[in-house]
């Protein structure tokens, strides 16, 4: 049975660390690790995939897909389009549109799952293909958009070699499937299709990197957007890096980011690492959160990780340089509306971080980084705002939580309601600024 069936609420990404040393050519792209189980997957066309615009169609096929809480199948297109990865080179990727059955196209939801794994065969493709399984929360979730009429895209956001935790390159994916989308006739989407942006955690780093993202790299998409829903948001890696240092459930998550990351910038960070730094990430290189959250990694730390001579992350000027890269403060602010919801009660998950500068979070992701980013925006004259923090409730009691205003709060942007606006009254939060170089 695929390890997905057993995934609970609380399994979400992501405290982010990268440690680049030679980044790969961008004219090489990587290669495609789950096409080997699933024709469908390959790129197999006699033109050079760089020949290929973003979120142009390479193949399509429909499938029935059978949802756990339902009793009737729903038709499902799936679709190898082009998209970009995380250092600009051409790759082939897969979405699948679940089709309600009862909307008109007009009225699309990307729902981003937190399946956050580092074994491709994981993608939400493979549970609608019938060779894995969505994540059962939300896979609830999605059966409740499909009642309200909603078509929903489930992209693989991780692409075709698991490159978890990349946030740019989650943005990308999810943008050009909404170009995919529009291009392949079996969907039926046309010039008055909208669509709304919906994720929790991991399923959170691909909705707001599409949303900020989208006026640059997509504004053809960024006109059919209407907002975006999300919660347990990562925004400063280097301060997850340092707030799950400890923690006795989420401080797994280092070593699982370190992996992602390093593929997906095609680096080699062992010469950084001792004997169970390097030992750990060779064990978990196909890894799911549910490998790490089952107090095998209890009380991780950087530290426990590196040689004596890199205890400060900061003093390798290659992490530096990568972890400025995924830190959501420097990147551009979305122009759609946005509700964004946050828990703040860490030591419930097995966090009692306090740090100095960092703060209290849900156990994985830190608060002050999430108020402080909203507030940006609200600075920045994107006043659709919405932020809610929950003070007594941990990273995977906030899911069930968000989910039901997030779906009335998707509803009213679809209908042209007003948005709710919590600007002037976010709480401060922490400094977003990037990481300077530490020396030895």
């Amino acid at each position: 049975m695929p390890k997905n069936v057993f995934r609970t609420a609380v399994v979400a990404s992501v405290a982010v660390l990268a440690l680049p040393l030679t980044p790969a050519s961008p004219a090489t792209a990587p290669t495609a690790v789950a096409a080997a189980t699933d024709s469908f997957y390959a790129y197999d066309g006699a033109e050079p995939l760089s020949s290929y615009a973003p979120g142009d169609v390479l193949k399509t096929r429909t499938l029935t897909y059978h949802l756990t809480d339902l009793s009737q199948g729903r038709r499902a297109t799936q679709i190898l389009y082009r998209s970009t990865d995380a250092q600009g080179r051409p790759v082939a990727n897969v979405t699948s549109v679940v089709h309600s059955g009862s909307g008109d196209g007009t009225r699309v939801v990307l729902l981003n799952s937190a399946y956050d794994s580092l074994d491709p065969e994981d993608g939400p493709s493979r549970g609608i293909a019938g060779t894995g399984s969505v994540f059962a929360p939300e896979e609830l979730l999605l059966g409740q958009l499909l009642d309200r009429g909603y078509d929903v895209i489930l992209t693989d956001t991780e692409g075709q070699d698991a490159h978890f935790a990349a946030g740019p390159e989650y943005g990308r994916l999810t943008l050009d499937s909404i170009r995919a989308a529009t291009r392949a006739p079996q969907t039926g989407f046309g010039s008055a299709t909208r669509f709304g942006l919906m994720g929790y955690s991991g399923g959170a780093i691909a909705t707001h990197w599409a949303a900020v993202l989208a006026p640059g790299y997509a504004p053809d998409v960024n006109k059919k957007l209407v907002g975006f829903a999300e919660g347990g948001l990562l925004v400063d890696p280097a301060a997850n890096l340092r707030y799950v240092g400890g923690s006795t459930s989420w401080a797994g998550i280092i070593p699982m980011a370190l992996i992602g990351i390093s593929r997906s910038y095609d680096v080699d960070f062992t010469p950084y690492l001792n004997s169970y730094g390097v030992e750990t990430l060779a064990k978990l290189r196909k890894a799911s959160p549910l490998d790490v959250l089952l107090g095998q990694y209890k009380g991780l730390t950087w530290q426990k990780l590196a040689k004596p001579e890199y205890a400060d992350p900061a003093s390798v000027p290659e992490f530096v340089e990568q972890v400025n890269k995924l830190n959501l403060g420097q990147a551009p602010t979305p122009t759609i509306p946005g509700y964004i919801v946050q828990g703040d009660n860490g030591p419930l998950a097995g966090t009692f971080s306090n740090i100095p500068g960092i703060g209290s979070g849900d156990g994985v992701m830190v608060s002050g980084d999430v108020r402080s980013l909203a507030r940006q925006y609200c600075a920045r004259g994107n006043t659709s705002i919405a932020y809610e923090q929950h003070e007594l409730l941990a990273h995977g009691g906030t899911f069930p939580v968000w989910k039901y205003p997030a779906l009335d709060w998707i509803d009213d942007r679809f209908d042209g309601r007003t948005p709710p606006s919590s600007c002037g009254r976010i709480p401060a939060g922490n400094s977003l600024a990037p990481v300077s170089p530490a020396t030895r």
